[in-house]
């Protein structure tokens, strides 16, 4: 196999495909490399840890067609530590030489065919609005859980709703959904559990692109952007019954402005200190917020907001509540609440797409 290109298209491919590579110790050696692949004018770049791949295709000029695996650290290394222009890629035997100008390196290469054999993406597809599915994960994709142990939890479930589509995540303390209306992608009544892990890979690709391709199989989900393919395994069991969180009605209701909240909460979080929650004050024309911590000292502030049930104090994790409200679209936001042990809500004023769930902090 030998190709010629320009030092940062590849840099770019090797760096893409490289964030599918575990980092974790695996029973296969070959996972820490990165399967080359030039056929004609065109190299394919893949990196995979089996439960996420991602595949890069670039122009180049190839000369050989051919399969080589070069480990993923040692090439993006020395990619980037090119000078600017071109760079030579050759793979003879059992070795990957890479030349640019004067410098010259050669790497022991993995053998590719002990590479694992990727399932082919399924050909039924849907383009979706890159734009707004990229405003969809940033909503959502947060609130999944990082804990292993609840893998059912680690996922954000893509369900048909009505004529669109519905994304959901929750790590059990708190919940965010988010809809897509008009957005056909799944069959009615069809869902299907995406690890949050890819999904977040998958954003960071969204930024300039117009569309997104979506093929969906029976046991792993792509997604297409340009030239970059991330494919997941899904997340096999059961979602929780999120419906049966919301509460169909909210006796209290605090409308606020958005901004001014999130910079009041930013401040006062300051003296939350040790997993030290915020209070929420609420009355008829005015929010406090308050943070007390044991030997460190207390900060509080009011702000204007409309006020509509029984005076209620209620407490929350400030980091939680900060993330919810900083994805919540428009300039008034409203905060509905049964009492002070009961899940809250959190929703856009103008926008009845997303709501985020919170569950509060029990305080004396």
């Amino acid at each position: 196999m030998k190709f010629r290109c320009e030092r940062d298209p590849l840099v770019d491919a090797l760096n893409a495909a490289g964030r599918a590579v575990t980092s974790r110790g695996s029973s296969l050696p070959v996972l820490s490399g990165l399967r080359l692949e030039v056929k004609g004018d065109q190299l394919s770049v893949t990196g995979s840890d089996l439960d996420l791949t991602i595949s890069v295709r670039a122009a180049v000029s190839g000369e050989t067609d051919g399969v080589a695996v070069v480990p993923s650290k040692l090439l993006g290394d020395i990619s980037r530590a090119l000078p600017p222009g071109a760079v030579t890629v050759e793979v003879t035997d059992e070795e990957a030489r890479i030349s640019s100008g004067r410098s010259q390196f050669a790497v022991r290469t993995i053998p590719a065919q002990e590479f694992p054999q990727l399932p082919e993406p399924a050909e039924r597809s849907v383009d979706l609005d890159a734009a707004g599915f990229a405003d969809a994960l940033r909503q959502v994709v947060s609130a999944a859980s990082n804990d292993e142990s609840r893998p059912i939890l680690t996922g954000v479930l893509l369900a048909a709703e009505g004529d669109g589509l519905r994304l959901v995540a929750t790590d059990s303390y708190r919940l965010a959904v988010r809809d897509l209306p008009g957005t056909s992608v799944l069959d009615e009544g069809q869902q299907v559990l995406v690890p949050s892990t890819a999904l977040k890979e998958l954003s960071r690709l969204l930024g300039s692109a117009e569309t997104v391709t979506l093929r969906l199989g029976e046991r792993d989900v792509a997604f297409e952007v340009g030239d970059v393919r991330v494919t997941s395994r899904l997340i096999e069991g059961d979602f929780p019954n999120y419906r049966g969180l919301i509460p169909s009605s909210q006796p209290n209701q605090l409308r606020v402005g958005r901004d001014a909240l999130l910079e009041a909460l930013r401040r006062v979080r300051l003296l939350a200190r040790e997993a030290t929650p915020v209070r929420l004050v609420m009355s008829a024309d005015t929010l406090e917020l308050l943070a007390i911590t044991q030997d460190v000292g207390q900060a509080r502030e009011e702000l204007d907001a409309k006020y509509s049930g029984n005076e209620l104090t209620v407490a929350f994790n400030p980091e939680y509540l900060i993330a919810g409200i900083e994805v919540t679209p428009g300039d008034e936001i409203t905060l509905e609440t049964i009492d002070a042990l009961k899940p809250a809500l959190v929703k856009a004023v103008d926008s009845p797409d997303f709501l985020y769930l919170l569950m509060p902090v029990r305080v004396s």
